[in-house]
């Protein structure tokens, strides 16, 4: 049995780009309040899953990334 990589082409890889530059200003009125929301459930020991299933309709992965990290740090898994 061979693997077969699947790598995405050059302009594959433009097109996302464009597709999550486009997601994020189509969303950036809505987008830093749902980020506090979120933070602020997170602090609270709320119902994550709850929030994140609103929070992803107008934030990219990256933008959630970096604003649960500001509120509880980076996870480290012991090795």
């Amino acid at each position: 049995m061979s693997c077969v990589e699947s790598r995405a082409t050059p302009e594959e890889k433009e097109q996302q780009i464009q597709n999550l530059i486009a997601f994020q200003l189509r969303n950036k009125e809505m987008a830093s309040g749902k980020l506090e929301q979120l933070k602020k459930v997170a602090v609270k020991n709320g119902n994550l899953f709850a929030e994140l299933m609103e929070t992803v309709k107008y934030c990219s992965l990256g933008q959630i990334t970096h604003a649960l990290y500001e509120v509880g740090g980076q996870y480290r898994r012991n090795m």
